[in-house]
């Protein structure tokens, strides 16, 4: 396990306030990264922004990993940068996944935690085709029902997609949030697939969000969305970091 508990606006030995990027326990700047079986932490709770894993470099890949905080938990800083992550376990509470980066998440679990209000808010570049993607996800965590938005956009050109995902009873039957900026409704694009379970309300969502067809979700693969990068080819399977357990 990776540990720290610095949070924006912590004061640190220089007498400087930290902001978001400078108080993640981890960082990764570099391009080809890859992590098996860590866990990666801030335990600074409740005290601010506080990320777990902030990844700035191109085609970071995350295997089996857990990443724990509350606020801002995992950071997708890299501006159109590819990020791959399978089989990994996120929680905290709001905008426990943000960014600007493609990041792929493939059979993940995503955990909501009390006093959050929504699980990501992606800052995709408008240049770019690509933002979140979920596949064969699953949404849980011990949040009251009817309390968490699956997304909202950070800034207008978000995009986040859900496809073949099992949402439990905390996702609002909207879905999606415009962070009060009604532009937003125009330029964000928000979309799920055959989303599943007591979260899942396709006739309940927000009529500014997008529920796929098959057609529209085939297009959705590692060729497309991570711009010809497969993150399980041979070449992207050995580690940087590893351990026998998360």
């Amino acid at each position: 396990m990776l540990v720290y508990d610095d949070y924006n606006g912590r004061v640190a030995e220089s007498g400087e306030k930290l902001g978001t990027s400078e108080a993640a326990s981890f960082r990764v700047f570099g391009n080809n990264f890859s992590a098996e079986n860590i866990t990666f932490q801030n335990s600074a709770g409740l005290a601010g922004q506080a990320p777990a894993m902030w990844v700035y470099g191109d085609k970071a890949r995350f295997v089996n990993c857990r990443f724990l905080g509350f606020r801002d938990t995992l950071y997708t800083y890299g501006y159109g940068s590819r990020q791959f992550y399978k089989n990994c376990y996120i929680e905290g509470t709001t905008d426990f996944i943000l960014g600007a980066a493609t990041a792929w998440f493939e059979d993940c679990t995503l955990y909501c935690k009390p006093k959050g209000t929504c699980i990501t808010a992606a800052s995709t570049p408008d240049s770019i085709g690509f933002g979140y993607v979920f596949q064969r996800c699953k949404v849980v965590g011990d949040a009251p029902e009817d309390s968490y938005f699956l997304g909202r956009p950070w800034k207008p050109a978000a995009k986040t997609v859900f496809l073949n995902c099992e949402l439990s009873s905390i996702i609002k039957a909207k879905g999606w949030d415009h962070w009060g900026k009604e532009d937003n409704k125009q330029e964000a694009f928000f979309a799920e697939y055959k989303s599943k379970g007591p979260g899942a309300s396709p006739k309940a969502r927000t009529t500014w969000s997008r529920q796929l067809n098959a057609d529209q979700a085939a297009f959705y693969n590692y060729e497309t969305a991570l711009r010809g990068w497969n993150p399980l080819a041979e070449e992207a399977m050995a580690p940087s970091l590893s351990t026998t357990k998360p």
